[in-house]
C-alpha cells in the first residue's frame, strides 16, 4: 500500500540513448515516477567523435524500448531522430514528427520535453510548427555558464542549441554542465546499489559495464549520473534544488545551479527495488 500520487505532468523524453548510459539511468526513473507521465521517448544521434553517427539514433531507440519492455509498466511510443545536424540536410524525422504529436495534442497535464542531448530533434520539431514553442516547456541538460568550456551536448549540434535558446516563445530551464556535474557517483557505489537493484538495475549497470569506451577518455572511480536533474522537476520536487532566471537571446531562462543528488539517487533506488519486489509478486 502505498501514498496515492497526483499526476504533474506529461513527457516527452529526449536523448542519445546509444551513448552515456546515464541516460538510460534517467529514462528507468521517469518511466518508474508516477507523478510524471511518459507519452513518448525519441532518440538523437551520437557525435562523430564517438565513430560514425549513422545509425546511433536507432540504435538508441532500440535500447530505449528495450528498456521500456524491462519496466513494463508505461507504454510510450519511441521514435529515432536522424543521425546529422540540423542544417546537414535531413530536415525531419519521426522524432521530431512524435513531439510534434505531442505538443498539439490537447491534454489537461502541461508538455514538458525532456532533452538530455543535443537538440536535433526538438529544432527539427520547432520548424516544422512554430506554434508548438508555446505549447511546451523544455527542459535541457546542456550547456555551460562558462562561455568557454566545452560541453558535449551543446557542442554535438551546436546550430540546433542556438536556434532553439533564441526562441522567444518557449519556455526553458536549462541544467548546464557545472550542475550536472554534481552528480557523480562512486562506481563501487553503482555496482552495489544499481547493479543490485533488481533486473531493471541489473540491466543498467550491464550498460555501464558494456560501454564501449574510446582510449582518450580516463575512466576513473566515478561515473556521472548527469542526465537525471530533471526527474525532480518533472516527478519529484525542485524545492530543494536551486535555480536562477538568466537573460538570454530568446525568453529569460532558468538555469538550475544546484540539484538534490540525495534525493535523486535514494529515490531512484527505492523505485527500482520496489519494482522488483511488485514484479516478484511481493
Amino acid at each position: 500500500m502505498s501514498l496515492r500520487t497526483t499526476q504533474r505532468c506529461r513527457v516527452v523524453l529526449d536523448n542519445d540513448w546509444a551513448g552515456d548510459p546515464d541516460g538510460l539511468v534517467a529514462l528507468a526513473h521517469h518511466l518508474l515516477s508516477p507523478a510524471n507521465r511518459v507519452d513518448a521517448v525519441t532518440s538523437s544521434h551520437l557525435s562523430p567523435v564517438f565513430g560514425p553517427a549513422e545509425g546511433t539514433a536507432e540504435r538508441g531507440a532500440r535500447l530505449a524500448r528495450e528498456l521500456v519492455d524491462l519496466v513494463d509498466g508505461p507504454r510510450p511510443v519511441v521514435a529515432a531522430g536522424c543521425d546529422v545536424v540540423l542544417d546537414a540536410g535531413d530536415t525531419g524525422s519521426a522524432a521530431a514528427d512524435l513531439v510534434v504529436a505531442q505538443a498539439l495534442r490537447d491534454d489537461p497535464l502541461p508538455l514538458v520535453v525532456v532533452c538530455a542531448g543535443p537538440l536535433t530533434n526538438v529544432a527539427q520539431a520547432l520548424r516544422q510548427e512554430p506554434e508548438i514553442a508555446s505549447r511546451m516547456t523544455l527542459v535541457w541538460v546542456g550547456g555551460s555558464l562558462d562561455a568557454d568550456a566545452f560541453e558535449y551536448n551543446r557542442e554535438t549540434d551546436s546550430g540546433a542549441a542556438r536556434e532553439v535558446l533564441a526562441r522567444s516563445d518557449l519556455a526553458v530551464t536549462q541544467v548546464p554542465l557545472e550542475t550536472y556535474r554534481r552528480c557523480e557517483h562512486s562506481v563501487a557505489e553503482l555496482e552495489e546499489d544499481l547493479g543490485q537493484a533488481g533486473r531493471v538495475g541489473a540491466w543498467l549497470w550491464q550498460r555501464l559495464v558494456e560501454l564501449p569506451i574510446p582510449d582518450f577518455v580516463e575512466q576513473g572511480e566515478t561515473w556521472p549520473l548527469g542526465d537525471s536533474p530533471p526527474v525532480l522537476l518533472t516527478a519529484l520536487t525542485d524545492t530543494t534544488s536551486a535555480w536562477t532566471e538568466v537573460a538570454s537571446d530568446g525568453a529569460p531562462r532558468r538555469v538550475v545551479t544546484d540539484v538534490d543528488v540525495r534525493l535523486l539517487v535514494a529515490d531512484l533506488l527505492a523505485k527500482l527495488r520496489r519494482h522488483e519486489r511488485l514484479a516478484l509478486g511481493g
